[in-house]
Parts: C-alpha cells; structure tokens; sequence
C-alpha cells in the first residue's frame, strides 16, 4: 500500500513512528508537506545532515550526511579531496521525499553552498541542566539577547523540542568558520564570567548542575544545528518551532508537536530572518 503527498509516493504510510501519540509515516509526511514552504529558505542549498528512523523513534536509528546509492530529490556538493560527497536540498517535495526515506530530524549547516566557508547563520543552544526551572531558563535566554542586543545584533527564538530554547543570529556570509566560531565562543564566555551561578561553557554534563550550558560549538564548520520546523526523534514528536520574543515562557521548549503546531506557525515568526545586514569583520 502506498499514499500520494503531492508529487511524493508514501510507502508503508500507515507505519507507526511515534508509538504513545500513534503517530504514521503518513502524518510525518503530512507535517513535511505543510511546513516545507517555511523550511525551504533555511534548507535550500544549505548542505544537511538527517537522522532517519527507519523503524520508528523506539527503533534503531541514523546520522546520515553523505549520499549513498539514494539521488533522488537531492543534490551532491563535493570539497574537492579525498572527503565524501554532502548533500542538499532544492525544492519543497524534496523535504517530503526526505519523510518517504524515514527521515524525522533535518539539521543544517550554517553556511551555504555558495559561499560554503562563509557561515551565515550563528546559533546558541541553551541547554539546562534537567532540574533548572522555566522562569531561570527564560532569565537566562533574556540575559543572552541583552548581550547580543548590546552588539547591536537581531536574534531569533526557538523552541528546542527538548529542554531549552535556540537563539539564531543570521549575518551576511563574510567571515571564516574560525572568526564565526571564536564571535560565539567570546558571546558564550561574557555570559559565563557575568553570570556565573547561570551559565557554562563546559561541555562536561557533570559540571552543569544548576546551570545552563551555552553551546557555542554549533558554529564550527561540520557542526550543524537543528532545522527550524524540524521534528524531533524523541517522544511526543515535538517540533523545533520559531516563536516571538514575546513568547518566551508562554510557549515553553517542549510545547509545540505535529499535533498543535498550527497553533504556533500562523504567526511566522521569521519571516524576516534573512533580511540583515550583520556582519563580523575579520582582524
């Protein structure tokens, strides 16, 4: 049995990938279909690595970020050497040829093809320690923008489908990875000696009680961060959804899932997200 998603044939759609929601292949699609249109300006020519469970969130499941024997409905982008080809995305019914292959998870580069050594979208993952209340979490998400607003820097906010909040920066692709990364390390550590009893830099889950992780190392160039609209592998198919400020604690990290994300999307929260002129300069 197979089911049509536009241009896109479902097999096996009546798979269940999230067994406590009941939730099928179909529906992934679905979801796919839905937001591709909003996902494609962070995808397309973006090189994106994806986590496919085959045999549902429960089953075993893969980082895929080289193509193999599957070219359909994606593009290949070589460096030139020794190292395996990338792939990437050009189209909305490529994001739904990705659900018909078992994807769940997207995560992308923060550099285009175009200028591949040139990254363009800086990410800082907050991740709490499990015990760390909202409010102390949104205290330090806020304390986060306070720094980038200093810089005079417009950040956007998501939702993690997990624990924490992401918050984005996009510039215009004129610096290396090693300027980009060293920009979010220096933004992290401010962070870290100003508040102290809030943030860390280690990396050390040990070290992180009580407090609040600053993953800054999302902006290397390999590292990638999850796709705004992804969804996420794990229970309760919760979804990486871009939200407003204002929303901050009102619309917690793990809130929005492909069952109530049409209450969340309506507000296209970024729909201005490339519209910048930042940039860091390099020495």
């Amino acid at each position: 049995m197979s089911v049509r998603v536009g241009e896109i044939e479902i097999t096996n759609p009546e798979k269940v990938l999230y067994p406590e929601q009941n939730i099928t292949k179909l529906d992934v699609a679905r979801y796919y279909e839905d937001v591709a249109k909003y996902m494609m300006p962070f995808l397309d020519k973006r090189l994106l690595s994806v986590i496919r469970c085959h045999h549902g969130i429960q089953g075993k499941s893969f980082f895929k970020k080289h193509p193999t024997t599957e070219r359909s409905h994606l593009k290949t982008f070589s460096f030139g050497t020794d190292e395996e080809d990338y792939f990437y995305l050009t189209k909305e019914l490529d994001v739904v040829y990705q659900a018909q292959m078992g994807t769940i998870e997207f995560h992308i580069w923060a550099s285009k093809i175009i200028a591949v050594e040139q990254p363009d979208i800086m990410t800082f993952d907050l991740d709490p320690d499990k015990d760390l209340d909202i409010k102390k979490l949104c205290d330090a998400v806020m304390k986060l923008k306070d720094v980038l607003d200093s810089l005079n820097l417009k950040s956007f906010l998501k939702t993690s489908g997990g624990k924490g909040y992401h918050i984005l920066v996009p510039f215009k692709a004129n610096c290396n990875f090693d300027t980009f990364e060293n920009f979010a390390l220096n933004v992290a550590k401010v962070l870290e000696k100003t508040h102290p009893q809030t943030f860390i830099t280690n990396i050390r889950k040990k070290e992180r009680k009580g407090k609040i992780f600053v993953d800054y190392l999302r902006n290397g160039k390999g590292a990638t961060c999850v796709c705004p609209y992804s969804l996420r592998a794990r229970e309760g198919a919760k979804i990486s959804m871009p939200i407003r400020w204002e929303d901050l604690g009102v619309i917690k990290p793990g809130d929005v899932d492909i069952l109530n994300y049409k209450n969340y999307i309506k507000n296209d929260a970024w729909k201005n997200f490339f519209k910048n002129n930042q940039k860091i300069y390099e020495k």
